[in-house]
């Protein structure tokens, strides 16, 4: 029998009951979200029930607006050999970030944790290894995260009316009395 999302969210459902929620299909792929505490556990049961033995990738997202779960770690398993993927999520508070660990399972995810926790800070619980790998040590902060504003706020030859993000700076398409400027046509 062909592993199919309806058969894959079948068996989910059977295992997990109402545990597993937010079942969807963007983009034509499975993804649903799972309890933190469960992370491996699904893992586990697609890796050895479904055969979703290779995980494509780990990283996480920043959600400001969700107050108490801002910090997702998302999950991208493939089947290889029926070639389905599926997406799925865990969500945990960013004041205490813990989320076990998936190195359990896949070797691939020592990299991807940590490169998750250099980034967003995500306290992968259970990791070999969990340090800085792109970012230098000494940083008290997650440069991912959404808690910063893009630009130094101090410094005045960034004003946003420069960049057209307000203000009454019209880029030359007005005339001096406000209405809009024609352009001539030798000028076009």
């Amino acid at each position: 029998m062909a592993l199919t999302y309806d058969l894959i969210r079948q068996r989910l459902t059977e295992r997990f009951g109402d545990r597993l929620t937010n079942f969807e299909e963007p983009y034509g792929m499975l993804s649903f979200e799972a309890p933190k505490e469960l992370n491996i556990e699904v893992m586990r049961f697609l890796y050895d029930e479904l055969g979703f033995r290779f995980l494509t990738d780990l990283t996480a997202v920043h959600y400001p607006a969700y107050a108490g779960r801002e910090l997702a770690v998302v999950y991208h398993l493939h089947n290889l050999v029926e070639n389905v993927r599926l997406r799925f999520k865990v969500f945990t508070p960013v004041a205490q970030p813990d989320v076990n660990t998936a190195t359990v399972l896949f070797e691939s995810a020592n990299w991807q944790e940590r490169e998750a926790y250099d980034f967003f800070g995500v306290n992968f619980v259970g990791h070999p290894n969990l340090k800085r790998i792109m970012n230098v040590d000494e940083m008290d902060y997650f440069p991912m995260r959404k808690e910063y504003p893009l630009e130094d706020q101090t410094r005045i030859d960034k004003d946003d009316e420069m960049f057209g993000r307000g203000g009454s700076f019209d880029f030359g398409n007005r005339n001096e009395d406000g209405s809009p400027r024609t352009i001539p046509a030798n000028e076009k």
